[in-house]
């Protein structure tokens, strides 16, 4: 199953951040902020701390993606 960002970026468009601001907020590294802007994996542990952070759900910011 593939999944999406896209309503994570935009998320920090309405909060005028940029993915380093993010990075600062939440304690993640910039390789893991690369894996999510490639639309890559990441540990729940990274989820519930971007969660935390922006102060959303996991599915307010990540899209889950069905293989066809």
């Amino acid at each position: 199953m593939a999944v999406s960002y896209k309503k994570l970026w935009h998320i920090l468009l309405d909060r005028d951040m940029k993915k380093k601001d993010l990075e600062m907020l939440a304690g993640i590294s910039h390789y893991t902020m690369s894996k999510m802007s490639r639309d890559e994996n990441v540990t729940t542990e990274v989820l519930g701390k971007v969660c935390m952070a922006l102060d959303c759900k996991v599915e307010d910011m990540v899209e889950f993606i069905p293989e066809k």
